[in-house]
């Protein structure tokens, strides 16, 4: 058995990595990406809690976070659509504001 430190570690350098893709990256699906894989840092964190108390809690809440995961994806796949049919560049530095 994996000792829950382990999952720990993993999860904080999924998280750093995703931290850092949003920070330096200006393209909006790196964007997504990036808040992609931190949500999987926290999904991780969840589990491992869940495995270490032995409640099914964390996997429940883990669930909730895909889906809320999902609903992210599509609302910011529509954004990107959007910017790019408006702008025609998926730079997300390029609009100043988002107007009519």
């Amino acid at each position: 058995m994996v000792a829950t430190q382990y999952y720990l570690f993993l999860a904080a350098a999924v998280f750093c990595i995703g931290l850092f893709g949003v920070l330096t990256r200006r393209e909006a699906l790196y964007f997504l990406m990036s808040v992609e894989l931190m949500l999987n840092a926290a999904n991780i964190n969840l589990i491992a809690f869940s495995q270490y108390y032995g409640d099914l809690t964390g996997q429940v809440f883990a669930l909730f976070v895909i889906a809320l995961a999902a609903a992210e994806v599509a609302i910011g796949i529509g954004i990107i659509l959007v910017l790019y049919r408006n702008f025609g560049v998926t730079d997300v530095t390029v609009p100043r504001e988002m107007r009519w």
